[in-house]
């Protein structure tokens, strides 16, 4: 039965340790599981506290990717992504939340007007991320260590013959529709593959650790890529295929999870779960980026409908820090009734509520983006991690739990 507006009653603290413990074993495996607060025996290097002023504004994006569709507003990546503007894709398909739960090996699916869990998915080992793709008509569980993707019907709701793909810890698309990214985090690879049948087309190996989330420059150009576990940064050339930059994060023991780009292209900001804050990064200079501080174990970064906001789940500490774009600072901080782990999710397609999966607490939360108030807390299974809020607005996906144009 789920719970609206309860404070959440505290696990004793054996199971606490041993929901701990459970993950680190798992993030060993696979990436962006592991605890933060296992590392916070580490020495930590001097960081810088205040972004840089990121660039006033982008230039309209000029000789984009070829194939990628236009902006529909050169100043706003996200202008395709307001309340309701549902692609004819997608505007029959019901709402529902699905959520992969790593521990179970399942997919629980959840009816947003009840709050409760309609169906539960048995899919391939350790599901991570529900993946819309690029044409928005297939759901992609991402199960890494099953080697393999469950394709979802979100018209029916129904599973369908996994497919063989090795390593799929997380999943992105090209902004042309033509590739699928796979974030091979144990193999140190970005695969591209065919973004219908999943064949390979180029394998790119790389030195850095923990390959994990991404997000694209305004003209399809170039992406930024996280690496969990060696703290550091890519560069990558999307036509090329190539990786063309590679930094270390100015903080030792540095753990980069989620990647978004500003509306207006000035900044790709990076959650850092050690850094306990949000990295500002100058895309096109790749430059040394500065850390802005946000919460403990920052981990998942999503955008408000009307591009104004970023929501930013610190999941060590159980709050959600809201960054203005326009004043580009923090202007607020929701706290979950009774702690939690809010890690990854999205936000509604009328843009009134925040879903974000609570990592180590077997529960979703559902947010009022209005108020900050916890609207329900609904029972999953275990080690619910990147939840896809489907549909979603936008003419395309760009992968991860929902990044749309």
């Amino acid at each position: 039965m789920f719970r609206v507006n309860l404070l959440y009653v505290y696990r004793s603290f054996t199971q606490r340790a041993a929901a701990v413990l459970g993950c680190a074993l798992l993030a060993a495996l696979a990436g962006c599981g592991g605890s933060s607060d296992d590392r916070r025996t580490r020495d930590r290097a001097a960081a810088p506290s205040i972004p840089p002023a990121p660039r006033t504004a982008a230039p309209a994006p000029v000789d984009g990717l070829p194939g990628m569709p236009p902006l529909l507003d050169p100043k706003d990546v996200y202008a395709a992504d307001r309340p309701g503007k549902l692609s004819p894709v997608v505007r029959d398909f019901p709402s529902r939340i699905y959520v992969p739960n790593t521990n179970s090996n399942t997919v629980s699916v959840i009816d947003p007007v009840t709050f409760r869990v309609t169906e539960t998915i048995p899919v391939g080992n350790q599901p991570q991320h529900v993946v819309p793709s690029w044409d928005l008509r297939t759901l992609w569980v991402n199960n890494d260590l099953g080697n393999s993707l469950t394709p979802i019907d979100p018209k029916t709701g129904k599973a369908g013959k996994p497919v063989d793909v090795h390593d799929p810890y997380n999943l992105y698309f090209t902004p042309d529709g033509k590739y699928a990214v796979v974030m091979a985090s144990r193999d140190r690879e970005l695969v591209f593959r065919d973004a219908h049948t999943m064949e390979t087309k180029k394998t790119v190996p790389v030195s850095c650790a923990g390959v994990n989330h991404a997000d694209f420059s305004p003209d399809g150009r170039y992406f930024i890529v996280s690496c969990e576990f060696s703290g550091e940064l890519l560069k990558v050339d999307t036509a090329r295929m190539a990786v063309v930059g590679q930094q270390r994060l100015p903080l030792d023991g540095a753990m980069p999870q989620d990647v978004k780009i500003a509306p207006d292209g000035s900044a790709f900001y990076v959650a850092d779960m050690e850094a306990d804050g949000v990295w500002v990064l100058d895309g096109d200079t790749f430059g040394k980026p500065s850390l802005l501080p946000t919460g403990q174990g920052a981990h998942g970064l999503y955008v408000s409908r009307d591009s104004k906001v970023m929501y930013i789940s610190n999941r060590g500490e159980g709050t959600i820090s809201l960054f203005d774009f326009r004043r580009r600072g923090l202007t607020g901080k929701w706290r979950l009734p009774g702690g939690g782990s809010p890690d990854m999710g999205g936000v509604s397609a009328d843009g009134k509520v925040l879903w974000l999966s609570g990592r180590y607490n077997a529960e979703v939360y559902a947010i009022d983006t209005a108020t900050g108030a916890q609207i329900a807390k609904i029972p999953v299974g275990s080690g619910p991690h990147g939840l896809a809020v489907y549909p979603q607005p936008g003419r395309y996906s760009l992968g991860h739990t929902g990044v749309f144009r």
